[in-house]
C-alpha cells in the first residue's frame, strides 16, 4: 500500500473525465489500497484515482474509522433531491483551501464493488455531499467549478500566494 503522489491544482489531469473500470482484478484491489493509504496520509475523507493520475472511475471514502472504508467503482448518480445543503468542501489536490458548496441534500446512486458486483444505494447529508464531490472529480469537474466566479477567483489567488 504505497502512498502515491497527489496531483496538485491546477494539474490538467484533475479536469479529465475518467474511464469506466472493466477489469475487476488484483490491480484494482492494489489501486484501492493505494488510494486509501494516500488519502489517510493527505489527510482526507475521500479520494479518486484521478487525484493520483490514474484516470479510472474509482473512489474511496472513509468519513470516520467507525463507519469504515467505502469503495465505489464506476459510480453514477441516478437521482438528486430538490432540497439543497451547503458544506465547506476542499480537495487533497488543494490542501488548506475550502469554501462553501451547495449541493442536493440526498441522492440515489449505483456503483460496483471491488469484485464487480452491482449495487444501488442512497445517501443524504455529508455522505451525499462526499459522493457527489468525488463523482464530479471522476467526471473532470474540480470542486472549484461549483463556486461562483468571484469566490473561485478569490480562492485561487489565495492558493497561488500560499503555494508560490
Amino acid at each position: 500500500m504505497p502512498i502515491r503522489p497527489i496531483l496538485r491544482y491546477p494539474h490538467p489531469g484533475l479536469k479529465t473525465v475518467c474511464t469506466p473500470v472493466t477489469a475487476f482484478d488484483s490491480s484494482l484491489a492494489e489501486l484501492a489500497d493505494d488510494l486509501l493509504a494516500t488519502m489517510r496520509a493527505a489527510p482526507g475523507v475521500g479520494i479518486t484515482a484521478a487525484h493520483i493520475g490514474v484516470l479510472s472511475r474509482v473512489t474511496v471514502l472513509e468519513l470516520d474509522k467507525a463507519d469504515g472504508v467505502r469503495l465505489y467503482v464506476n459510480p453514477e448518480i441516478t437521482w438528486f433531491s430538490k432540497e439543497m445543503i451547503s458544506y465547506a468542501e476542499g480537495s487533497v489536490s488543494m490542501p488548506g483551501a475550502t469554501d462553501e458548496v451547495t449541493r442536493p441534500r440526498a441522492i440515489r446512486f449505483r456503483y460496483k464493488d471491488g469484485e464487480g458486483a452491482g449495487h444501488e444505494d442512497a445517501a443524504e447529508g455529508f455522505l451525499a455531499i462526499c459522493i457527489q464531490h468525488e463523482i464530479d472529480q471522476l467526471d473532470g469537474i474540480f470542486w472549484l467549478q461549483r463556486l461562483s466566479r468571484l469566490k473561485r477567483d478569490r480562492l485561487v489567488k489565495k492558493w497561488e500566494k500560499t503555494t508560490g
